[in-house]
Order: C-alpha cells, then structure tokens, then sequence
C-alpha cells in the first residue's frame, strides 16, 4: 500500500492556515463587541441582512406614521383649545343679549355700553378664528394665506381638508373650516354678533329676540364642531399609540437579528483567545525553529 509523503513544507502550511483562521475568528468576535452588532456586513449573515432591512423598513413606516399623529394632535388641540375659548366668549354674549333684552330696564347709555363689549366680543372671535399653527390658519382650510377671516368677518380661506396618515390606509382630518365652526349666512357668527350690537344701539328689542336665536343657532354649529374635533383627537391618539408600540416591537426584533448578546461574546472571545495560544503552543512543537532543533 502506498503511503503519502508529508513534506516539512506541508506540514508549515497547514499550521499557519490554521493559526491564521483562528485570528481571523478573534478578529470577528473583536469587531462584533466593537461595534455591539453582529452583522457588520452583509457577507456576515444574508438571511440576517435581508431580515434587517425589512424590519428597518417597518420601523422607518412606524417612525412616520408616529410622527403624523404627533402633528395631527398639535392640529387638534389647537383647535380644541381654540374652539373651548371661543365658546365661553360666545356664552358671555348671550348673557350680555339677554341682559340688553330686559324691557325698559335699559338707557341708550347702558346698550351702547352693552354694544361695545358685543363688538370687542366679535373682534376677539375673529381673532381665535385666525388662530395659527405651525404658520397655517387652522380654520383656513387649505389656504396658503396667514387668515382664514378678514377684519370684517368675511370668510378668505377655502373648503380643502388638511389630513394626515396615522395607520395604513388611515387618513384623519386634522383641521375644521371656518364656516364648519363659525356658520354661514344668517347664522354665520360675526354676522350674528354685528346684528346683535346693532340691535342694542337702536333699542330694537324684537331684533334683539331674533338675534338671540341666531346666536343659540351659531353656538350650536360651534359645539358641533368641536365635539368632532374630540372625537377624532381621540382617534389620533389611539393610532399613535398603536405606531408606539408597533416602533417597540419592530425595535426589539431588530435588536434580537443585528445586536449581539454582549455576556454570551466575550465569553466567546475568550474562549478565542484561550485557543489561540494552545494553537500557538502545539505549533511551536510541531515547527521546529532550526535545522538543528528538528535534527535531535
């Protein structure tokens, strides 16, 4: 039978192949606590990387969607806190149109008085409907313009809705229209209050009665509007709490494919190290140094 010939050289090869495998090892264990992850390149692990990639794909939609809320709210409590504000002026308003309402009680003198604080009471409404956020009238719709009413009352702003998307195929309307809060036509607002101060100022008391009903009219689209603005707040926050905890959930995935398990490599690396030098040991007699050295 024939029996192979290891040559010296051979013998030296296999050795440093092996020594070299073993550093390149160490190498990688090194560079994953390096870096805390044990996919630094695809070549790493490719079912590992195309994992990866869907899950940071998943986490930037939920990071998105998370983000969309966040501003939908800011839109929402605007209009909430707008809408709360303007209704305790809209009350004060039919205190003062009930008081200017009491047969003969009143002079010129004290309606005028009453007037004037109708039409600080207007000016003010006007104000809140020009309430802004993040530079855009809320009540605006989709205007580019800085007002959705001018000084007058008059409506500038249009009928487009401002949306955002808080889920897949989840659209919520973050803004209400003027004229969805304030009214239109004889039960538009302004036009409400200036008929009321005119009212007063002329002692017109069957006006007066007409202009209360108007008012009770115009409330009432206010409280409507905002009703629905707490309801879709609500479901705003509902979908951002669902991105939450859809953005956790992708996250400890992620984690669990790309970083490593930090007690569990350095146990690794010096279990490496320790095989490492045995390595180093056993070559060291199996490579003698000098010819002398392999001649005993």
């Amino acid at each position: 039978m024939a029996v192979g010939r290891v040559t010296e050289s051979s013998i030296h090869s296999a050795v440093l192949n092996n020594l070299q495998r073993t550093i390149q090892k160490g190498q990688q264990i090194q560079e994953q606590l390096s870096s805390g992850k044990q996919i630094n390149r695809p070549s790493d692990s490719p079912t590992g990387t195309v994992t990866s990639m869907e899950l940071r794909g998943d986490k930037r939609v939920a990071q998105q969607y998370a983000r969309n809320a966040d501003d939908g709210m800011g839109w929402l409590n605007t209009l909430d806190s707008t809408l709360s504000s303007a209704s305790t002026l809209v009350n004060r308003a039919r205190d003062l149109t009930v008081q200017g309402m009491s047969g003969g009680t009143n002079d010129a003198q004290s309606r005028a008085a009453l007037a004037t604080e109708i039409d600080g009471i207007k000016d003010s409404l006007i104000g809140y409907a020009n309430t802004q956020y993040l530079g855009r009238p809320v009540f605006g719709g989709t205007t580019t313009g800085e007002v959705a009413y001018d000084p007058t009352g008059a409506y500038t702003g249009d009928a487009g809705q401002t949306t955002r998307t808080v889920g897949q195929n989840s659209k919520v309307r973050v803004d209400v229209n003027g004229p969805e809060a304030f009214g239109t036509g004889d039960s538009q607002m302004f036009a409400v209050l200036q008929g009321i101060s005119d009212s007063l100022r002329s002692g017109d008391s069957d006006a007066l009665g007409e202009g209360l009903k108007k008012l009770d009219s115009s409330s009432d689209i206010m409280k409507n509007a905002h009703s629905d603005v707490g309801a879709r707040y609500n479901r705003v926050e509902q979908m951002q709490l669902s991105a939450q905890d859809r953005l956790l959930s992708v996250t400890s995935q992620l984690s669990d494919v790309e970083d490593i398990d930090l007690p569990k490599t350095i146990m690794d690396m010096q279990l490496q190290q320790t095989s490492y030098q045995a390595a180093l040991a056993a070559a060291a007699k199996v490579i003698q140094p000098s010819l002398i050295d392999y001649l005993r």
